[in-house]
């Protein structure tokens, strides 16, 4: 663009088209028209001035100007004024305000006009990446059409219309391949401003582009009548998907997959036929579960929920089913309940049950020193540790068939001597390994953690405050307590470090950036405690 041939009328005109093509405001394209007219002007009078260039919206006419500043010790004479001198020219100006001296237009010259080009492409440049940010940034989570621009090694460039996205090779389905001009459906799961413009990142692989797919197909997902509460998949192979209804008169699974499999099958194809299970989502996570591994019947379900595991019993010739080919099927389930799934058949679970019932049987015989029918006895009552027999009411082993008051007060007082020899022999090695008593003192501390804990070269309070909960539990493995326990005892152990903060006489504890003191340090523990 030469701007040397162009006339006032011409240069709204080229701003008016350069503005409709690019999608921007018109104000854009005239403010960077100034910038390389001010940077035209400042290469003729000398780059060390400060020219401004300024373009009137109606007329057209460049205007184009020096300032100088009005200060008291002038430091450039190029960019600033003395009072005095500043005053001869405009009697009454302030300090900080400018003398503005008028410019005769320049004719800009071929390399000149050149560098005004660049500037103008650059700026409207700029402000385009800006107007495509601030139109896809609120559009994370939609699915977007577009021509496929180029495939380079698999990572898809998509053109958008009024943008370009980006799907990287990972994103696509396996086996899936593009061509130029190829029509594409994706997912927006990221929009980030970068250094080399907006980058919108596409997604056919990801769990929410099914999501979007399906509440496409099915008008209820769309008017939240259905509500899909989690997705689950493994992209080109096979997907989980599970779905409440809000409406107890539409079956949720029913309205997914519709007339003959219609809606499903929409869904399916897009997705180069992968291969969907609708589940029926419910609150009660057993049952969740149990819907998740579908198509394989569950005979029995254990939860575990401080770990958050959760052991799935069937019969034995369903373990391949359940697990399904390469772990798909109990991998998805684990994906889509958020448990970790640990899949037994029947004959294992017995033969484990077994196996723990014998241990404990043992524990019992060995620690009360009774004969294993007593031992069976308080098994067959849901009693599994010495503690339990040790501090149980008495009456309630006394209701135990076969047993009587003077059997169950016998019974106690050899586990209440067994568990305190025990303790005793942990508290010597816990005090032979160094562990302070400060340490075991600790409330949620027993004698056998302590040991443990010097087994680790965990041996005062500082070494354990250091610690986080997921790296104590760790430590601790089968003594370890819940993750609430384990940050109650992490906190108590914090405790003394706000012993010795200075309280500032006048000012309220805890004032200041980075002040601390005993009391809320106390609040901390007691509330840790209860917890």
């Amino acid at each position: 663009m030469d701007t040397t041939a162009l006339s006032r009328t011409e240069l709204l005109q080229v701003a008016d088209a350069v503005a409709r093509e690019k999608s921007i405001e018109r104000d854009e394209v005239l403010e960077a028209m100034e910038q390389a007219i001010s940077k035209a002007g400042r290469a003729k009078y000398g780059h060390e001035h400060d020219i401004r260039a300024e373009i009137d919206r109606k007329t057209g006419e460049i205007g184009l100007r020096r300032f100088r500043e009005v200060v008291e010790e002038v430091e450039s004479e190029f960019t600033q004024l003395s009072l005095d001198e500043a005053e001869t020219r405009e009697p009454g100006i302030q300090l900080g305000e400018f003398i503005v001296e008028e410019l005769p237009p320049i004719d800009l010259g071929r390399i000149a006009a050149q560098t005004a080009k660049q500037v103008i492409v650059q700026k409207v440049r700029e402000a385009e990446r800006a107007r495509q940010y601030e139109e896809y940034k609120d559009r994370v989570g939609e699915i977007v059409n577009g021509i496929v621009k180029r495939n380079e090694f698999g990572n898809v460039t998509v053109d958008l219309g009024r943008a370009e996205g980006l799907m990287r090779r990972d994103e696509s389905l396996p086996r899936e391949s593009f061509r130029t001009g190829d029509r594409v459906r994706a997912y927006i799961y990221d929009v980030r401003e970068e250094a080399r413009g907006p980058q919108i990142f596409l997604s056919r692989s990801h769990p929410q582009f099914m999501a979007k797919l399906f509440a496409q197909e099915v008008p209820e997902i769309y008017d939240s009548i259905i509500e899909i509460k989690a997705v689950a998949r493994d992209p080109g192979s096979r997907a989980k998907i599970a779905v409440i209804s809000h409406d107890s008169a539409i079956d949720p699974v029913g309205a997914c997959v519709g007339m003959r499999g219609s809606r499903v099958q929409a869904v399916v194809s897009e997705l180069q036929g992968e291969k969907i299970d609708i589940i029926p989502w419910s609150p009660d996570t057993a049952t969740f579960v149990v819907n998740a591994l579908a198509p394989a019947e569950v005979t029995k379900v254990v939860l575990d929920e401080e770990q958050g595991r959760i052991e799935v019993v069937v019969p034995d010739d369903q373990l391949s089913l359940a697990i399904g080919r390469r772990g798909q099927n109990v991998r998805l389930a684990s994906q889509l309940s958020g448990w970790e799934i640990d899949i037994l058949t029947e004959e294992e679970e017995s033969r484990r049950r077994q196996e723990e019932i014998r241990a404990r049987s043992q524990m019992f015989i060995d620690a009360l020193d009774v004969d294993d029918v007593i031992a069976h006895l308080l098994l067959a009552e849901g009693f599994v540790s010495l503690e339990q027999v040790a501090f149980v009411p008495l009456q309630e082993l006394a209701e135990i068939e076969g047993f009587d008051e003077e059997v169950a007060e016998e019974l106690r007082m050899r586990a209440r001597t067994f568990l305190e020899e025990q303790d005793r022999k942990f508290d010597e090695e816990r005090r032979a390994l160094g562990v302070t008593d400060e340490v075991a003192a600790l409330e949620g501390v027993n004698a056998a953690m302590s040991a443990t804990l010097g087994k680790n070269e965990i041996r005062t309070l500082d070494d354990l405050g250091d610690l986080a909960s997921d790296e104590l539990i760790e430590i601790l493995g089968e003594q370890a307590p819940g993750v609430e326990e384990a940050n109650a005892i992490i906190m108590a152990a914090r405790a003394h470090w706000f012993d010795d903060e200075p309280v500032v006489e006048g000012e309220p504890a805890g004032d200041g950036e980075g002040s601390a003191t005993t009391e809320p340090a106390e609040d901390d523990l007691a509330e840790a405690k209860q917890d």
